[in-house]
């Protein structure tokens, strides 16, 4: 392509019509399959009869392999959970000593149980043994290689790490725990930069909330600070991008007259209510320190909404849930893993990004693309399987909660807004291979496109040959589509199992002001999965696609978040 041609080509993404056609297409192509089955069904309803059992067969594939990935994800979560992340800490700074410690406790350990190495070692009694056999075994080899490539790491003890809570009106009772969270971490404070950035909109009572938790805590962190973003600024979408990159710009200065290097600071945002893991600073600086391309990657711990999961309704409590698996299942497929909510990325990198989106209403999705664009493809997200605490969606009244949790999902589907910006990208950077441009493309759309017509189309295609064209009641095929799609629901309930089950284990342990029968309700709860996936995320999603088609562009929506006492 010459440079003429090239040039012709960015001059086109930047016309208004050529943006306008990119924002209807994800939702032309939504409303084209749900609507495309119907009007096929009275010409040729065989065709649709195929189509929805390859459909079905597809996502029940899916549906078990999704269900492995949750397994794998949430033991791999347990896992790392268990590990002493401050001890391997100490690895960095001299592996050396601590592979002659780990092997002698090998050694140690086949000296007392000789039969400990086997495979097989069913002796329950020596169950702890062999697991600690086979822990000292992987320490032992990822020592080794820590020591091989020692010169790339970076020393832990120089990483510090600015966390970034973003408030808007939220009372004490929900940001003061996130604070302290901050002081339990198994993590020296003295390491950490804290900035509470509030807003101005939001009134009197959250500055005074955010100044006094400065007061009262700040002493305790390397410094603190409170920073509010000013209302009403100038080419900004009121919103927490335009928030965080305010309170970041500020920041960044103080770091860097104090003599800080921006490589060396790790940036965290979180929301009002979020409570990270007592391992993240831990973990987070350890997966840091050994990255070699440290700076072009973003870290994204697993968001758990648990924090008042026995408090809201049996609606929320699903889809919390399931937004908290869908996460783990992602982990498990790193190469489609992208910045969501609360993630951490180099203050390096984010200087040579601007800091996030102003613009954008999902900027931690967004950011993921401006990063790939600007780093030319070089970027990837990282996952750390280790969990964020957030709260489930609670208002005051269940309808207002019900409201809350479709406006939250609505926003979070609004990321296919993002398509415009990385196919117009796509063209004007001829850095990135054409091959790795169309995946990325491709896997933005197709996830968008699935969230909106996946469970619509299983639970009501099967069903429309029959009742919308008589004369296809003649064919043996069209009493059967029913009971075969039947069939294969069936069996993909196995999914809804598994994560009904992981659900149970994985609760906080139950608050006394509930009984018995609550702890029932949240077995049961999972019936109305099907209800919650058509209600809140298929038309939440369809919601956003047809905002966007239409030129109805959607803002920034705080999600309500209160605390039941």
């Amino acid at each position: 392509m010459t440079e003429a041609v090239r040039t012709k080509y960015r001059y086109a993404t930047d016309q208004r019509w050529f943006i306008r056609m990119l924002e209807i297409i994800p939702g032309a192509i939504t409303w084209t399959l749900l609507i495309g089955p119907i009007i096929l069904s009275f010409f040729l309803p065989i065709y649709v009869s195929y189509f929805i059992i390859a459909f079905d067969l597809f996502w029940l594939l899916k549906a078990l392999r999704m269900s492995t990935y949750l397994v794998r994800g949430y033991r791999r979560l347990r896992d790392h959970q268990a590990l002493n992340w401050r001890e391997r800490l100490n690895w960095l700074e001299d592996p050396e000593k601590h592979i002659k410690a780990i092997d002698r406790r090998i050694q140690d350990l086949l000296r007392r149980y000789p039969k400990v190495q086997r495979r097989f070692f069913w002796n329950r009694s020596h169950t702890k043994q062999r697991r600690g056999y086979v822990q000292a075994l992987s320490d032992l080899s990822s020592l080794k290689e820590i020591e091989s490539h020692q010169t790339a790491i970076m020393p832990p003890s120089s990483i510090c790490h600015l966390v970034i809570i973003a408030t808007y009106n939220e009372s004490r009772d929900v940001l003061e725990p996130t604070v302290k969270s901050l002081l339990e971490a198994d993590y020296p404070s003295e390491r950490m930069i804290v900035v509470i950035a509030y807003e101005e909109r939001g009134g009197q009572a959250v500055k005074e909330t955010a100044e006094d938790l400065i007061a009262s805590y700040g002493k305790r962190f390397n410094y603190a600070s409170a920073i509010m973003h000013p209302d009403n600024r100038p080419g900004e979408l009121r919103g927490k991008g335009a928030n965080i990159t305010y309170a970041a710009r500020q920041a960044t200065a103080d770091i860097i007259e104090r003599g800080i290097d921006p490589e060396h600071v790790v940036v965290t945002t979180l929301d009002a209510d979020n409570k990270p893991d007592p391992q993240y600073f831990a973990y987070l600086t350890y997966v840091y320190a050994l990255d070699p391309n440290r700076v072009h990657k973003s870290y994204q711990p697993i968001p758990m909404f648990l924090n008042n999961i026995w408090d809201a309704p049996a609606p929320m409590r699903v889809i919390a849930a399931g937004n908290s698996f869908y996460q783990i299942m992602e982990m498990m497929r790193p190469h489609r893993l992208r910045n969501f909510s609360s993630h951490a990325q180099p203050l390096r990198a984010l200087i040579e990004t601007d800091f996030w989106s102003v613009t954008s209403p999902v900027e931690d999705g967004h950011q993921f693309w401006r990063s790939y664009f600007i780093f030319n493809g070089d970027y990837a997200v990282v996952p750390l399987y280790i969990p964020i605490y957030q709260d489930a969606v609670l208002a005051e009244t269940y309808p207002k909660t019900f409201k809350a949790q479709y406006i939250q999902l609505r926003r979070w589907a609004y990321g296919i807004s993002d398509f415009s910006f990385v196919v117009r990208n796509c063209i004007r950077n001829n850095k990135i291979p054409l091959g790795s441009k169309l995946i990325q493309t491709g896997r933005l759309l197709e996830g968008h496109i699935s969230w909106a017509t996946a469970v619509l189309l299983i639970t009501f295609v099967a069903w429309l040959p029959l009742f919308l064209n008589p004369q296809f009641s003649q064919y043996g095929l069209a009493h059967e589509l029913p009971v075969i799609a039947s069939h294969l629901q069936s069996i993909a309930l196995i999914g809804l199992f598994v994560m009904a089950s992981i659900s149970i284990i994985s609760l906080p342990p139950r608050p006394e002001r509930y009984g018995h029968r609550r702890s029932l309700a949240m077995v049961a709860q999972w019936l109305l999965f099907p209800i919650t996936g058509i209600v809140f995320n298929a038309l939440a999603a369809i919601d956003s696609q047809t905002r966007l088609m239409l030129g109805r562009y959607l803002g920034f929506n705080v999600t309500v978040k209160s605390r039941r006492k």
